[in-house]
């Protein structure tokens, strides 16, 4: 069978299976305070353009999440999201259990805007029963989207600018962040992303790591103490300098990106075939996620020889389903699929 379900079925890139083969028998410190880690931080820094961060490496994207929610929010607080937020509908209750409301709020594509946050604060804030309500205390978005879509520049210079007018963090979940940064329809950078939010990660998991996110903070004034909660999350790794050794790797000689780029010129190229064949959409492409609309019998027909999800009925004769590239598809596995639709 050939996979196109997501960007995590691979291992990644042999790059860092030597890195860690020829750091195998070195003695180091642990808990992430090895060279390998402090040499990844400053590469990172580097990269974000703030030599000042804060950066922390974790073993998965819903550790990360609910690391940084837990950390930042009062007990009596919640996180501002969309609806189809990723913490909201696919972490298994993770900001639940940790204590803390997600607040999700009806999206566009998969966005929310400015105008939406502004207008839920300012609702809870005015309301005469206000201290009996979950406070809303964090705006949470992905980039990219849980469905592939892009936030501009200017829509993240707005969150951020009506988040810090309210005194609350935004915290941007960057789990496929490379691909949305590769993609033809960002105008967005590294940079950009580190100076318009408070807190965000970048994802190694499904971007050329075994595992690994690396939580950046940019408002130094969250991130003190922010061990103490990695440490109480369980996500401490004894062990942290193979999440060191990885993102070293990954941000050494642009790989981050180049394999970004990889992922985003096959998406690119499924997209124009789906086109070329009239076969619509469900949203618009715009990263390495695709979701283009089948007939059911198409969709039998490529189960016999391709893994991919269904997203949704669109109508009795027709699904939306997910097409996922990644940074080690394989050409061939391309056309293959190409050639079957």
């Amino acid at each position: 069978m050939i996979h196109f379900d997501s960007d995590y079925t691979e291992g990644c890139i042999p790059e860092i299976l030597e890195a860690l083969q020829k750091s195998n028998e070195e003695q180091t410190d642990g808990y992430g305070m090895d060279p390998h880690c402090e040499h990844a931080r400053e590469l990172i820094r580097k990269a974000v353009g703030n030599e000042k961060a804060d950066v922390h490496f974790l073993v998965g994207g819903t550790q990360a999440n609910t690391t940084v929610i837990a950390a930042l929010l009062k007990p009596y607080q919640g996180v501002l999201c969309a609806e189809t937020g990723h913490i909201n509908c696919h972490e298994t209750g993770a900001v639940e259990a940790s204590g803390h409301k997600v607040l999700g709020l009806p999206h566009k594509n998969g966005k929310i805007t400015a105008a939406q946050v502004e207008e839920a604060i300012i609702l809870h804030e005015t309301d005469e029963s206000y201290e009996h309500i979950v406070q809303p205390a964090m705006v949470y978005i992905s980039f990219p989207t849980e469905i592939g879509t892009l936030y501009s520049k200017a829509e993240l210079k707005a969150m951020h600018a009506v988040c810090k007018a309210h005194h609350i963090p935004l915290f941007i979940d960057g789990a496929r962040l490379g691909y949305g940064l590769a993609s033809k329809k960002n105008d967005c950078t590294m940079k950009d992303i580190c100076k318009y939010s408070d807190v965000f990660y970048i994802g190694g998991t499904k971007i050329g790591a075994l595992f690994g996110e690396a939580v950046v903070f940019s408002n130094l004034t969250l991130s003190k103490d922010f061990r103490y909660s990695i440490k109480q999350r369980g996500g401490m790794l004894a062990k942290g300098r193979l999440l060191g050794i990885q993102f070293e790797t990954l941000f050494t000689d642009n790989r981050y990106m180049k394999i970004s780029k990889h992922a985003m010129a096959c998406a690119d190229e499924l997209t124009d075939a789906l086109k070329k064949k009239n076969i619509p959409f469900l949203s618009e492409p715009e990263t390495n996620q695709i979701f283009p609309i089948l007939t059911n019998n198409k969709i039998k027909q490529l189960r016999r020889k391709f893994v991919f999800h269904t997203w949704g009925k669109v109508d009795a004769t027709h699904t939306a389903v997910r097409f996922v590239t990644s940074f080690m598809t394989k050409e061939e596995n391309l056309q293959e699929l190409i050639k079957s639709l």
